[in-house]
C-alpha cells in the first residue's frame, strides 16, 4: 500500500544551505565525474521526504558511488525519476518523492528543483530554490558552489522548475496483517 508523505521544505532548504558550500562525508563528491549537482539536490530533497527508492535502474536511491540509481546523479534521470512518480504503473513502483512541473503546476516555492538547459536544449545543471528576494529566486547548488545565488546570475538558455508534491511511501500492511491473524509478532515501532 502507498501512502502519502508530505515534504518538508524547510529541512530541505536547511540542510541546502547547511551543506551548500561544503560535502557531507556521507556521500561522494561527484565534481570530477560529470558534476555534484543533481547528487546535491538529491541530499536535499531526502532530508525533506526522507525516502529513498531502491528499485534496480528506475529507482531513486544512494547507498555508495558505485551503488546508486542514475536519478540520483542525473540531470535528465531525477526529472523522469519524479515526475513519473505518481504514475503507479510505471517502472518506479510509485514509492519516494514526486513533483509536478511548474508549467503544470503553476506555483513554486522554497525546496523546489531548477534544471537548467543549454541553447541545444539539453538540461544540465540541477538547483534547489532557497528563497526568494525582491524580484528573484535564490538558488543553492554544488559543482560551482552557491548558497543563496540569484538566479539571474547564471548564464542559461531555458530551465524547468519541478515543485515537489511530497513523497509516497511503500507501507506492507499485508505482512503486519500476516503476523497479527497468525499471532506471530507486534507492529514494529518507527
Amino acid at each position: 500500500m502507498l501512502l502519502p508523505v508530505p515534504y518538508d521544505r524547510r529541512r530541505a532548504v536547511e540542510y541546502a544551505r547547511r551543506w551548500a558550500l561544503s560535502r557531507n562525508p556521507l556521500f561522494v563528491n561527484f565534481a570530477g565525474q560529470g558534476g555534484d549537482c543533481t547528487s546535491f539536490v538529491s541530499q536535499c530533497i531526502l532530508a525533506g521526504c526522507g525516502i529513498m527508492n531502491y528499485t534496480d535502474t528506475f529507482g531513486w536511491y544512494y547507498i555508495s558511488p558505485s551503488d546508486r540509481a542514475p536519478a540520483w546523479s542525473g540531470v535528465d534521470e531525477l526529472y523522469n525519476f519524479l515526475t513519473a512518480a505518481p504514475d503507479f504503473a510505471r517502472a518506479n513502483q510509485g514509492y519516494g518523492p514526486y513533483a509536478t512541473d511548474a508549467k503544470v503546476a503553476r506555483r513554486i516555492d522554497v525546496g523546489d528543483v531548477i534544471q537548467l538547459a543549454n541553447a541545444d536544449g539539453e538540461f544540465y545543471h540541477t538547483l534547489i530554490i532557497s528563497d526568494f528576494r525582491d524580484d528573484d529566486v535564490l538558488v543553492c547548488a554544488h559543482t560551482n558552489d552557491a548558497l543563496d545565488r540569484p538566479l539571474s546570475e547564471y548564464n542559461y538558455a531555458s530551465l524547468r522548475v519541478l515543485h515537489i508534491e511530497g513523497a509516497m511511501l511503500y507501507f506492507d500492511d499485508t505482512r503486519i496483517f500476516e503476523d497479527l491473524i497468525n499471532a506471530t509478532a507486534l507492529p514494529k515501532r518507527c
